[in-house]
């Protein structure tokens, strides 16, 4: 049976350099830093890729973040990987924590998190599993 927590969260996204030789920046590569705020106390890092399209409103990315602090009081560390798009304007996204990534009191963890951008606020909700 899972266990469903939310809260919010702020994000900063700092752009990298392309890579040398490249001709251009695509995909464009960012570094992530968020802290999780509510049944999630953490703090993460982690780098995104993506790439925009010429049509409004279409794009693609991918990231992988490191998540350290506690959750629902259980201390340890977990990955998130990330799969999004946006097909113009409507967007997909899977966020989930990747196997076996779980380590301390979190070690078993499984689940996905779903991300929403209300009035400028970042929300999360996180469905979780934890046991070997």
């Amino acid at each position: 049976m899972s266990t469903r927590v939310s809260g919010i969260f702020e994000v900063t996204l700092s752009p990298q350099a392309p890579d040398a030789g490249s001709a251009d920046a695509v995909p464009s590569r960012m570094l992530i830093d968020k802290q999780f705020r509510g049944d999630l106390d953490a703090t993460s890092k982690g780098q995104m890729l993506a790439a925009m399209t010429e049509v409004k409103g279409s794009a693609g990315y991918v990231a992988i973040e490191k998540v350290t602090g506690a959750l629902q009081g259980r201390r340890g560390t977990f990955v998130l990987q990330h799969s999004g798009s946006m097909n113009r304007g409507a967007p997909a996204l899977v966020v989930s924590v990747v196997p076996d990534s779980g380590t301390e009191e979190l070690v078993g963890l499984s689940g996905t998190m779903m991300i929403d951008v209300t009035d400028g606020k970042h929300l999360y909700t996180f469905d979780y599993t934890l046991g070997v």
